[in-house]
Parts: structure tokens; C-alpha cells; sequence
């Protein structure tokens, strides 16, 4: 099938080359019903611009790159698919980049990919994107780039971003659990080396307190979002001698190996045990019980976070001048939280 070129869409709307890539750009100064014309002609031909051919034929670079260290692939997933989107909307290509947040020489290699491969700037996904030493090395290196992170508010630090107000849905979620009558509720970590698994325990412990509940280490597991350190964890928490009644899980994947853990030792879900997770992944509908988790719009996230890239690199556009974007996950009550069996 033959794929249609610049030239088709200025003969298409009678315009010139050079007003057809106005257009595409978003540049200034082309009339309204001039733009309207190239991009029906654009729409008509379903013409799909070449970044690398862009690149070349100009001093700017039209790919934008996404780097991520993250084991949860539905996590992984929504976030390419968001920056995908935004990248076809605009005529920009994606290059995709898994890295290894503890190698000693991260910083190197980021700058080495971003420059050779000519990126116009980098959507940096957490855990990197909350390493400041490793950020403030990347902008003093001339790269452009835009974090998504955790934090209960605007982190205000001079750095686009777009933050995720985990700590708060984290509450949430264990207010959901006490109110439901559990004392004892287990924590599964995620990683460590994410601000986002801080900011959950941080909202598990600041519950447990306005509630009066002690805080106990025993119920507190650490391990990486993870199903197997869910089903590990799980396994260490159902062997003490004072159970805990619930358990949540830094996010589903680990809630997933909580209750893998549960059916194993023949407990019923949720009457036995309360499991609720986080993120809202797609299993944790397709589960049984269907989890308890809190629902985070990551495709979303990520698309703000592209968009806000895109916005600073444009060519004489005005600089945000508002401040960073933030979401809330929110609650959603399934079928694997229930009010603990009676004491006998």
C-alpha cells in the first residue's frame, strides 16, 4: 500500500511544503482556514509523519525517549502506551528504554542514549525521576525531560513533573480495612528504591496512627512489587502466631501473590483473610475475589507527563509557567475486603 508523502498533502490542500510542515509543528502564523485545509488533507490521506526524516532535514530531533526500571509490566505497559499516544498525535516518534536504576554508571549511559540517538527530551518514570542527583545531572548535560513521581504535593524543586499522591490513596485504603473492623493488617513493600513505595507505607502508617492502632514490625514485610514477594511475604505473615486479618499489598501484583498465598493454605477470601492492593491492573478485576484496590489512571499520568515535554520544547512557545500537574488514585471496593470473622 503506498504511504503518502508531505507533497501529497500540499497538492492535496494547495498549500506549499513549507506550510504544510508549519502546520504540523504547531507553528504560529498559519491563517485558520489554511491549517484546516492541511490537516483535512492530513486526515485524508492518513499521512503519518517521519521523525527521522524530520530530524534530518532540520536542526530539531522529533523522537522523544522513555526510560523505566519497573518489574510490573502492566505498570510498564500503560505508561508507553500513554507517551505513545501523545508522541502519534504530534508527529514524534518513541524510543523505548528499560534501564537498571542501580547501575553505578546510570547517568552516563542515560546522557549517552539521549545523545546518540538525537532525543529532542525524555519522559523519565520513577524510580529514576526521583534520584535529583541523577536528574540535575541529565539537565546540566543540556537534556530536556520530564518526571512523573510520588509525592503528596507539588515537590516544587524546578523540575517538571507530574506527581502522584500515593501516600493519601494509601490511607485510603487502610481507613477502608479498619473501618471495616481489621486491627491487624499486614504491609507488603514494593521496592525500596521507588518514592512511591515510601509514600504508600508512609499512608498505611499514618492511618494506622489517627486510628489508634500500634504499629507493628512483625506486620510489616519488605520485598519488591513483585507476585512471588507478594506470595513470599504472604507465606511469613500467615505463619505468625497472631495473624494478621488483612493484608495490603504495595500494588496488585503483590495482592495477586497474597492471594495465591491465601488459597494455598485453604483460607477463604475474604473472610479469612482481607487482601487489597494497588494501581486498579487488569487482573485485579479478572481476579476471584475481584481486589480491593486504588485506581491509578497511569495511561493518563503518563500522557500528561508527555504532553508537558512536548509543550516545553516547542520552538518560541512561552515556558508553563503553572505549576506541576498532580492525580489522586481513588478507591475501588471489590470483593476481597470484608469485616474479620468473629473471635470464637
Amino acid at each position: 500500500m503506498r504511504r503518502f508523502t508531505i507533497k501529497d498533502v500540499a497538492e492535496r490542500a494547495q498549500v506549499s511544503l513549507k506550510t504544510v510542515s508549519r502546520v504540523i509543528n504547531n507553528e504560529a502564523g498559519v491563517q485558520a482556514s489554511t491549517r484546516d485545509r492541511v490537516q483535512v488533507a492530513i486526515a485524508e490521506l492518513d499521512y503519518q509523519p517521519d521523525p527521522s526524516a524530520r530530524s534530518l532535514r532540520s536542526a530539531q530531533s522529533y523522537a522523544i525517549g522513555l526510560m523505566y526500571d519497573n518489574p510490573n509490566p502492566y505498570y510498564v505497559i500503560a505508561v508507553q502506551n500513554g507517551v505513545l499516544s501523545v508522541c502519534r498525535e504530534n508527529g514524534y516518534g518513541l524510543q523505548i528504554h528499560p534501564c537498571d536504576s542501580s547501575s553505578p554508571n546510570l547517568a552516563r549511559e542515560l546522557i549517552a542514549i539521549a545523545q546518540h540517538a538525537r532525543l529532542a527530551g525524555v519522559v523519565l518514570a520513577p524510580p529514576m525521576s526521583e534520584r535529583n542527583e541523577l536528574v540535575k545531572e541529565l539537565v546540566d548535560h543540556g537534556i530536556s525531560l520530564v518526571r512523573i513521581v510520588s509525592a503528596a504535593a507539588d515537590p516544587q524543586d524546578g523540575s517538571a513533573c507530574v506527581f502522584v499522591d500515593d501516600r493519601d490513596a494509601a490511607y485510603e485504603i487502610t481507613e477502608h480495612l479498619i473501618q471495616l473492623g481489621h486491627s491487624r493488617i499486614g504491609f507488603l513493600w514494593g521496592g525500596k528504591s521507588h518514592g512511591s513505595s515510601w509514600e504508600r507505607h508512609k499512608g498505611y502508617e499514618d492511618a494506622l496512627r489517627d486510628y489508634g492502632i500500634a504499629y507493628d514490625d512483625a506486620l510489616v514485610i519488605e520485598g519488591d512489587y513483585s507476585f512471588d514477594d507478594g506470595f513470599r511475604g504472604a507465606r511469613r505473615l500467615l505463619a505468625l502466631a497472631d495473624r494478621p486479618t488483612a493484608v495490603f499489598g504495595s500494588n496488585d501484583e503483590i495482592a495477586a501473590g497474597v492471594l495465591a498465598a491465601a488459597r494455598s493454605s485453604g483460607m477463604n477470601v475474604p473472610y479469612d483473610l482481607s487482601i487489597a492492593g494497588f494501581e486498579d491492573s487488569p487482573f485485579s478485576k479478572q481476579s476471584w475475589p475481584a481486589l480491593t484496590t486504588a485506581r491509578q489512571a497511569t495511561e493518563e499520568i503518563a500522557r500528561h507527563a508527555a504532553q508537558r515535554l512536548l509543550q516545553e520544547l516547542r520552538e518560541n512557545a512561552p515556558k508553563p509557567t503553572s505549576s506541576n500537574e498532580g492525580f489522586s488514585p481513588e478507591l475501588v471496593v471489590r470483593g476481597s475486603t470484608a469485616p474479620p470473622r468473629p473471635k470464637a
